[in-house]
C-alpha cells in the first residue's frame, strides 16, 4: 500500500506500507518502530499486540503525544483492557487498528499538528 502527503519541513510522514515493511520518508524499517513528528525509534521489542506490557508502552509515553495509534499488524488485535486505562490515566488517547489504518490515521493527524506518535507492529 502507498501513502502520499505533502507536508512542508523535515517530518517523519510514512511514505508506504506493506506487510512486514514500513517507509518513513526515504528510511525502510523492518522492525517494530515508534514514529512521531521528529523521531523514528526501530527495534521497538514488541512483536504481539496481546503480549504488549505497560513497561514497553512506556517507550511510548515517554515522547509525550497526546494521541498514541497502535498499529498491530495486517489484523485488529486489542491488547489487554489494563493497558487502555494506563494510558486513560495519563491524559492520552490510544487508538488500535491494523496497520494500514494506522499509517493513514497517523499521517492525517501529523498532518493537522497534532503530538501524535505511531506504534507499529511489524
Amino acid at each position: 500500500m502507498k501513502f502520499t502527503l505533502d507536508q512542508p519541513g523535515r517530518v517523519n510522514v510514512v511514505a508506504s506500507h506493506r506487510r512486514g515493511e514500513l517507509r518513513v520518508g526515504e528510511r525502510v524499517v523492518v522492525s517494530s518502530a515508534i514514529v512521531t513528528a521528529d523521531r523514528l525509534l526501530e527495534d521497538w521489542p514488541v512483536g504481539d499486540a496481546a503480549a504488549l506490557s505497560p513497561e514497553r508502552l512506556e517507550d511510548v509515553l515517554s515522547l509525550e503525544p497526546e494521541i498514541v495509534i497502535l498499529g498491530t499488524g495486517e489484523r485488529q488485535v486489542f491488547p489487554e483492557p489494563s493497558l487502555f486505562a494506563a494510558v486513560a490515566g495519563r491524559g492520552v488517547g490510544l487508538e488500535v487498528m491494523d496497520n494500514g489504518a494506522a499509517c493513514r490515521t497517523y499521517n492525517v493527524l501529523l498532518a493537522e499538528g497534532r503530538r501524535v506518535a505511531l506504534a507499529i507492529i511489524l
